[in-house]
């Protein structure tokens, strides 16, 4: 299985809070999770990771990789979200997807209107 990470944006906490809440309610695909986190650093994002593969049953190994390799091939991404988190203030959180390929690429098709 492969798997995919990427920094969305800066979010209000009150506001991502909202979104998960709301999106416990709604049907979703299996394999794709939204973090959010205070600190942007490597060591906080694996924190903040850490329990997903679990709760997936996913490889728990290439997970941390995918972040880790996110991490080392995006400098330049990264200096412009820290900026960003620290130009937003103490009531706001980066928001990162962590997901699975497949389940990321079967929800796409769904917001264009693909049928599976």
């Amino acid at each position: 299985m492969k798997y995919t990470f990427d920094i969305v944006g800066i979010s209000p906490i009150w506001q991502f809070f909202s979104h998960q809440q709301q999106s416990l309610k709604k049907p979703h695909y299996q394999g794709i999770e939204y973090l959010g986190t205070h600190k942007f650093t490597l060591d906080s994002l694996i924190e903040t990771v850490e329990p997903v593969p679990v709760k997936w049953g996913w490889n728990t190994e290439q997970v941390l990789d995918t972040v880790v390799q996110f991490w080392m091939n995006n400098a330049e991404s990264i200096r412009y979200w820290k900026g960003r988190l620290t130009d937003a203030g103490n009531d706001n959180i980066l928001v990162a997807r962590l997901a699975d390929i497949t389940a990321l690429q079967a929800e796409f098709e769904s917001l264009l209107g693909k049928n599976l």
